[in-house]
């Protein structure tokens, strides 16, 4: 059996803050990012931020779509240079990449059949089904003749203000439960706070939980099923 490693160093890759901890010290150190922010860059700040860590992997949540433990596309809210990235090779340690909503929803996860949506600055999602991973981009499909996020992301909330984006998050959620079937599902991102009721199955996740799954991603949970 793989031996979970010493020390993890998670980064949290965000739209307005990349944030970063390990799993020893447990103390979480953060750089604003924007939309000037590259690859490269990151990687720099980054070595900078913790070169008093000593760390043996590294987990990354990316806000864009992942294959071969690289990004897929160019991200929307930051600078150029991340599509095809290779972290491994920029920071010399074993690295996994994923997407930061699937990150969240690793820290979230409970068994069974789990929605993630992370409601920040765009509409992150994810499922984890009895343990598999799946990563999904739901924010950018068609709604109501915009996208998803257009509604229910941070642009949606200014735009509609509180009550109307509270009303539309509902539907959302309504209609992505309904298609895909969640036992249970759980709400991350920075706008969950302005949610004061929660639909039926839904409970609140936590921006830690990010860090929590960067973590698993190296002694991910068995497949367990709820009763």
């Amino acid at each position: 059996m793989t031996k979970t490693p010493r020390n993890i160093l998670t980064i949290d890759i965000g739209g307005t803050h990349v944030k970063v901890m390990t799993s020893h010290e447990g103390i979480k150190r953060e750089f604003e990012s924007g939309p000037d922010l590259s690859a490269k860059e990151m990687v720099r700040k980054v070595k900078a931020l913790t070169k008093d860590w000593r760390y043996d992997v590294v987990s990354a949540g990316y806000p864009g779509p992942v294959a071969g433990n690289r990004p897929l596309k160019e991200p929307h809210n930051l600078g150029t240079g991340w599509k095809g990235f290779d972290f491994e090779r920029a920071f010399r340690k074993p690295t996994k990449l994923v997407n930061d909503a699937m990150m969240q929803a690793v820290g979230s996860y409970d068994g069974g059949r789990m929605l993630f949506l992370g409601l920040g600055t765009g509409l992150g999602a994810a499922m984890i089904i009895d343990g598999v991973l799946e990563p999904m981009e739901l924010g950018h499909l068609p709604y109501c003749h915009k996208t998803f996020e257009d509604y229910v992301g941070a642009a949606g909330l200014k735009l509609l203000g509180k009550k109307k984006w509270c009303h539309r998050v509902a539907e959302v959620i309504a209609d992505l439960t309904a298609a895909l079937e969640p036992d249970y599902t759980v709400l991350g991102g920075g706008n969950v706070e302005m949610l004061d009721k929660l639909p039926r199955k839904t409970r609140r996740g936590d921006n830690a939980n990010a860090f929590k799954g960067g973590f698993r991603l190296w002694d991910p949970p068995k497949p367990v099923k709820r009763r």
